[in-house]
């Protein structure tokens, strides 16, 4: 049962400072501080880093593949684009061809039985326009050539009747046809463009075959790109121009664009790599013309851009990655420098508060000291003025003996006070044996005498808890630790009062309590008690060592003290030592009970 604690006001409770007077090294105490401030400097870095860099690398990316999908996207419809520009040209160079052979039909020189310089001239006058042309042709209703001008004189009244392209133009509503390339009577690639004209309700045919060589060529100088392959093919899939180095007319292509999709565009896989191919059908011709370009080139300028901004954005990362970790380095150092001053001035502190202490106990021990070196010194002055006979004092033997029982006791005094200064002064590790708290409490208090507590009016009661364990201590020490608390709660009982010992058990610490009905002590007295030499007893009859050495006793054992008291109402001493100090850390422990209490 806990001890009652003196008085209805709440008294003032002090718990002195464990390992009080140690100095702890400073630079152990910087070292520590500097392997903290290492430990934050990195893991402030580190997470600074991870804030700034792993967005940015994730914007980065999202960032580059929409500008890889959108330089892919672009170059497929550059290359689309490519493909209905080159395919508008063509039909206009086709439409320009028809315009310029049904254009001699409606010339001065035209009559329905050109001759044969009339049908030269016909041919200059294509040539006019375009190289391309080869020969100039007029058929009759019956499909009979009936005139011709061109390198192929045979070709003269050569009926057609029987040819495809002549049935499907008089059978056609559109008065023109563009043919495919073929051999012909010629047994030569070429293609012809047929206009009929009905004159006389007769229809008559003008045609003209075209080189696809030349043809060619003007296909070329109008895709002037970098490994650009234009072809034309049919809608049966047979080139009708196509780069010779590749294939030759007529030949099958491998490639035959969708006839019912009017333009799109493709990847396809081949021998040189993957090929964009984009396609686009002619409306003047059954012809579809196909623009391949490698894919590579394609993206080569997309590729350099990109190698330009993946190599600025890391430089621009880096560059912001230094001077953040610069700024972070310098603001850590910072704070370090100022907590390494910070301690510093706090050991200069706590030296110039020990040089204060060294100075009131010096001072303490002087005063000590100096009364039973005074009462000597008196003392020996009497003893010799009693031998002197002039002052005729009495020199019997039992009156110097008491002079002498005088010295003697002044002697033990200041022998007294030297001992227990060493002691103070001496850190002797306590020989710890297994002891019950409640038997050692016995021993100290049957050890006082007893009618010296009966001639002041003092009572001692005692409320011992049953359950103690056992707990490794040094008997002597705690002994003269209960002493002293004994005696001073003696010392503060002026008239009669009571003192109670007490103790108790929580499963982690065993308590002492000795309670006094005294005169109790104010906060300010409270703060000094445990500090050497000091005491509010009269001269001579303490020495402001006990409480001192009582405290390092108990900070020994790994224990503490506390202090609750009450001006008037009396004073509670409160020791707690671990149950089991092979499983205490002693700053933890002391750590954990101030927190709980």
């Amino acid at each position: 049962m806990a001890p009652t604690r003196p008085g209805n006001k709440q008294p003032t409770a002090i718990k002195p400072p464990r390992d009080a007077g140690v100095n702890p090294g400073i630079s152990e105490e910087l070292l520590k501080t500097r392997a903290y401030f290492n430990r934050l400097k990195i893991r402030l870095g580190l997470g600074v880093l991870a804030c700034f860099i792993i967005p940015h690398v994730l914007l980065s990316v999202y960032f580059h593949c929409q500008f890889t999908t959108a330089l892919k996207k672009t170059g497929k419809i550059n290359i689309e684009a490519l493909a209905k520009s080159q395919r508008n040209i063509v039909d206009l160079f086709l439409r320009e061809r028809e315009m310029n052979l049904r254009n001699l039909f409606y010339s001065r020189e035209f009559t329905p039985d050109p001759t044969d310089q009339k049908m030269l001239y016909f041919l200059q006058t294509l040539n006019h326009f375009s190289d391309a042309f080869v020969d100039v042709g007029f058929l009759n209703h019956l499909g009979v050539q009936t005139g011709y001008a061109g390198p192929f004189p045979a070709l003269l009244n050569k009926n057609y009747r029987k040819e495809a392209w002549f049935s499907t133009l008089l059978a056609q509503e559109k008065d023109y046809v563009i043919t495919n390339v073929y051999l012909g009577f010629r047994n030569k690639p070429h293609f012809t463009i047929a206009v009929k004209l009905t004159i006389n309700n007769r229809v008559c045919i003008m045609r003209s075959t075209l080189d696809p060589d030349k043809f060619y060529m003007f296909l070329r100088s109008i895709g002037k790109v970098s490994e650009v392959e234009t072809t034309l093919v049919n809608q049966a899939g047979t080139y009708q121009l196509v780069d010779p180095l590749k294939a030759n007319v007529l030949e099958r292509s491998t490639y035959l664009p969708p006839r019912d999709v009017p333009t799109g565009i493709y990847e396809i896989k081949d021998e040189n790599g993957v090929m964009l191919t984009a396609h686009a059908w002619l409306t003047e011709a059954p012809w579809a013309l196909i623009i391949s370009q490698p894919l590579k080139i394609i993206h080569a300028q997309m590729y350099k851009t990109r190698n330009a901004m993946i190599i600025n954005l890391s430089i621009i990362t880096i560059f912001l990655a230094l001077v953040i970790w610069i700024t972070a380095s310098r603001l850590m150092n910072r704070a370090q420098r100022i907590a390494e001053e910070s301690i510093q001035l706090q050991t200069q502190l706590i030296h110039a508060s020990k040089l204060a202490s060294v100075g009131e106990l010096a001072t303490g021990v002087a005063h000590e000291i100096n009364n039973p070196l005074a009462i000597i010194t008196s003392t020996v002055g009497v003893v010799r003025d009693m031998l002197n006979p002039e002052f005729n004092l009495d020199s019997s033997p039992g009156a110097i003996v008491k002079e002498l029982k005088t010295i003697e006791s002044a002697a033990f005094r200041a022998s007294r006070i030297t001992r227990q200064l060493l002691d103070f002064g001496r850190k002797n590790e306590p020989k710890k044996e297994m002891h019950n708290i409640n038997n050692i409490l016995e021993t100290v208090r049957h050890g006082l005498t007893k009618h010296r507590f009966d001639l002041a009016d003092i009572k001692i009661e005692t409320n011992y808890a049953q359950n103690l364990p056992d707990i490794k201590i040094d008997a002597d020490q705690i002994s003269q630790v209960f002493l002293n608390l004994l005696n001073n709660a003696e010392d503060a009982i002026k008239d009669k009062g009571t003192i109670t010992i007490s103790t108790d058990f929580d499963n982690e610490f065993v308590r002492v309590m000795i309670q006094d009905t005294g005169e109790g002590m104010p906060l300010e007295r409270i703060k000094e008690i445990f500090n050497p030499f000091y005491t509010t007893k009269e001269a001579g009859k303490g020495t402001g060592l006990g409480l001192s050495i009582s405290l390092g006793i108990i900070n020994a054992m790994k224990g503490t003290i506390e202090v609750q008291s009450l001006p008037g109402k009396g004073s509670l001493f409160t020791i707690s030592l671990p149950a089991d100090t092979t499983k205490s850390d002693p700053k933890t422990n002391n750590h954990d009970r101030g927190e709980k209490r």
